[in-house]
């Protein structure tokens, strides 16, 4: 696997926070932030993913016909703008 490295900066209530994760589960800090980096990763990535398939080949336009469909009320009490 290849690395490479990246200087970090965090708050230090952050990387404090970071570092007890990490010892409680018997990891480094570099360990721990580098499975969570990971892991985000591949939250967004799957995300998008799906959101692409689910999307097809739908164009903005397409959601015109079922917006029209919307009823002309007012926003209900604490949906106002």
């Amino acid at each position: 696997m290849s690395k490479s490295t990246y200087p970090l900066k965090l708050p230090a209530s952050v990387k404090k926070a970071a570092a007890e994760l990490a010892a409680n589960d018997g990891v480094s800090l570099n360990q721990f932030i580098a499975a969570a980096v990971a892991e985000k990763v591949g939250c967004l990535r799957t995300a998008q993913e799906f959101l692409h398939e689910r999307a097809g080949i739908a164009k903005p336009k397409d959601m015109l016909k079922f917006l029209h469909r919307v009823p002309k009320v007012p926003p209900a009490d604490g949906d106002q703008l």
